[in-house]
């Protein structure tokens, strides 16, 4: 088990002889699946179905706070605060988003939160108003440059993209970028980064495509192994460059699976089930919303007791197991197997070791990062 730190377990108390809450806790709130855009990769089904209204989103929202309270007393912790992302679909399209983002503005005091969306609904009038509710970020999607980004999301949706990031920054809200590579687009990511470093974004960062939902009809491939190596060794690059570019405030972030084999960062363990939980419009609960293992509905049973029993989370959580295919490597238990949800996606179990990763437990290339790593791994 890894050690005990505010990071991770608080005590051997909470972590053996009590509920299990983490040092953390992100919610995810898709509000709906509605959503003016088709993007190829998309990891939806369909686009319409079942959403609550707003006293439907205020009890989730009371849940959570249930969840938030127990964390904080078990963790002796009281004045941290826990974070929602809240997204769809497009988030925009729900009638009552704006209204649920004045209670979060309200509630600021237990929570901060963050807005995913496609852009297309935000002008200068709407990111002034944005403001005066100050969310800790709003993240907005780009896929490559004009041409590629519009072949993905639709004709017209770059310059709407633009126009909303450059909105977004004039008034002063932290702005991301966020970029899905997949073999299609995967070497388009120095553009983005470039085009984000032009317009003064706060961060650029990437995952891989998910071959779920519509993205996966669609015919759009995730990457394989070596291609995976290529897009980060892409995506250093591109860091490198902006680190050396002059004023340059944008950072390049690689913090996500694997990606530290490459950019030498601190090893990403996948937070589904643990520190991240995710709620569909229905009010279904997920580990991640690209892990669509339904574990329950927090309207037919509340969150904190489906989020301390869940057997699904429970395994999530279990710090000494190790992913097939993991075996004998050296990140075994500081990378858990890699992005969880792409094993899930592609093998049908979350606990196979990522379709993506190119490290073999024996290589002689396993070796070399090893000794390069060693004081990184031995200090987190």
């Amino acid at each position: 088990m890894m050690p005990l730190t505010e990071n991770n377990f608080i005590s051997e108390e909470v972590c053996g002889g009590g509920p299990y809450i983490p040092g953390s806790l992100l919610f995810q709130w898709h509000i709906t699946e509605r959503c003016n855009l088709r993007c190829n990769h998309c990891y939806q089904e369909v686009y319409g179905g079942e959403e609550l209204n707003f006293k439907g989103l205020i009890q989730i929202l009371d849940q959570f706070k249930t969840l938030l309270a127990d964390w904080r007393i078990q963790n002796d912790k009281r004045g941290l605060k826990g974070h929602i992302t809240i997204t769809g679909g497009e988030p925009f399209v729900h009638k009552d988003f704006m209204r649920l983002l004045e209670v979060f503005a309200e509630n600021r005091d237990q929570f901060s939160f963050a807005i995913l969306t496609n852009g297309s609904f935000i002008d200068m009038k709407m990111a002034q108003r944005l403001k005066t509710l100050n969310p800790s970020f709003i993240q907005v999607s780009m896929e490559g440059d004009k041409e590629v980004h519009d072949s993905i999301r639709g004709e017209g949706d770059f310059d709407q993209t633009v126009s909303a990031l450059k909105a977004l920054v004039r008034v002063g809200i932290p702005t991301m970028i966020s970029f899905t590579a997949h073999r299609g687009n995967f070497r388009e990511f120095p553009k983005v980064a470039r085009i984000g470093r032009k317009l003064k974004v706060s961060k650029i960062w990437s995952d891989r495509f998910i071959p779920n939902g519509s993205g996966h009809d669609a015919g759009t491939e995730p990457l394989n192994p070596q291609e995976t190596r290529e897009y980060f060794e892409v995506m250093e690059s591109a860091r490198h460059e902006s680190e050396n570019a002059w004023f340059n405030k944008t950072q390049v972030a690689m913090h996500r699976a694997l990606q530290f084999l490459v950019g030498h960062g601190k090893p990403y363990q996948c937070a589904a089930g643990d520190s991240l939980i995710t709620i569909q419009p229905n009010g279904d609960l997920l580990p991640c919303r690209r892990m669509p293992i339904v574990v329950g509905n927090v309207l037919q049973t509340p969150l904190s007791k489906l989020y301390q029993t869940s057997e699904e989370f429970l395994q999530l959580r279990d710090r000494t197991r190790t992913s097939d295919g993991c075996q004998g490597c050296f990140y075994d238990k500081l990378c858990r197997g890699g992005l969880k949800c792409l094993s899930y996606a592609m093998t049908g179990d979350p606990f196979q070791k990522d379709p993506g990763c190119w490290q073999s437990p024996s290589s002689k290339d396993g070796g070399a990062l090893k000794d390069s790593q060693t004081s990184l791994s031995t200090s987190t």
